[in-house]
């Protein structure tokens, strides 16, 4: 009669899921001194903690109020005292609100849009991969079906369709750049769970008698986080230029949330008067937040991907 191996004990269990953590930490310290040593990497990291603590702290450093009106200092130039000694240090517009404070004001709308709906999407694309790349079968078809039919429309079609139905609003934009990301990272996710479902380790959470929650969410979920935190910081780039274009055509959020795109959309009388600064302040804005997103996460694809950090140290020792 064949021996039957003796079944995995809970101090086996636990000491496996130490080794793991404790690789995964030593794998995050590696990434993130790595993070370190990109020069680009940095300079993103700097102008997003800029735009950041503008977002946070732009009520208390903004001098006017973004929404007062006051025909009086209408299309000031930059640095152009107004009423009472008061400067606009970037002018104007042409209803006299001051440039500077709408600035700081939508910085928070853009990133706050941006973070959100990655959110929303990730995790909604998240939980769809896991569960079509782990069941397999039916499941599997329905929801790459599904993504197949989304990706069919131009994604902006998609949602100037929804926001006219649904109005402007930042929940309605939030949720519909979201649902508009989900599929970029059920595939991702779903690839990933195809080649690490056979896995040792696996089988093994298999055979302890691991849930499958505890599965997909403790044991696969973990493995796959660096190809998503790279995606995501490039998608975050993406969603803030969707919501400064959707602002531009007016479906964004309401008038009186004053947002870089809709900045522009208000400059678009007055570029041929020379008043240069309603477009290029909020232009600069955009440029420079989506820009830091895409050197942080080619900062991050360097240090989260072995065969790329291989080459980066090989070079370095050179």
């Amino acid at each position: 009669m064949a021996a039957t191996s003796p079944a995995p004990s809970s101090a086996d269990t636990q000491a496996v899921s130490g080794m793991a953590t404790s690789y995964r930490r030593k794998e995050l310290r590696r990434a993130f001194q790595s993070m370190l040593t990109s020069r680009w990497a940095l300079v993103g990291m700097l102008i997003l903690l800029v735009v950041t603590f503008v977002a946070i702290f732009g009520p208390w450093l903004a001098p006017f109020d973004p929404n007062r009106q006051n025909i009086m200092m209408r299309l000031l130039e930059p640095g152009e005292a107004g009423a009472g000694s008061l400067t606009y240090w970037l002018g104007s517009d042409q209803l006299g609100r001051d440039v500077l404070s709408r600035l700081l004001y939508g910085a928070r709308v853009s990133l706050l849009v941006g973070v959100a709906a990655i959110a929303v999407g990730g995790t909604l694309g998240t939980i769809a991969g896991l569960v079509s790349g782990y069941f397999g079968g039916w499941i599997d078809d329905v929801l790459m079906r599904l993504g197949d039919i989304q990706l069919a429309f131009p994604f902006i079609l998609l949602a100037i369709m929804f926001l006219v139905v649904l109005g402007p609003g930042l929940v309605n934009i939030i949720l519909v750049l979201g649902i508009g990301q989900w599929i970029t990272y059920a595939r991702i996710v779903r690839a990933q769970t195809l080649s690490l479902r056979e896995k040792e380790y696996v089988e093994a959470a298999r055979a302890m008698g691991d849930s499958t929650f505890s599965i997909l969410f403790r044991t696969i979920l973990p493995n796959i986080i660096a190809p998503l935190t790279v995606i995501a910081s490039f998608n975050v780039a993406g969603v803030i230029l969707s919501e400064a274009a959707l602002s531009f055509l007016g479906l964004g959020v309401p008038p009186d949330v004053p947002t870089w795109g809709s900045m522009l959309s208000e400059s678009r009388d007055h570029l041929l008067s020379n008043k240069w600064w309603m477009a290029v302040f909020p232009g600069l804005a955009i440029l420079l937040t989506v820009m830091s997103f895409n050197f942080l996460g080619d900062g991050l694809r360097d240090a989260l991907d072995p065969q790329q950090r291989s080459v980066i140290e090989s070079r370095g020792t050179k």
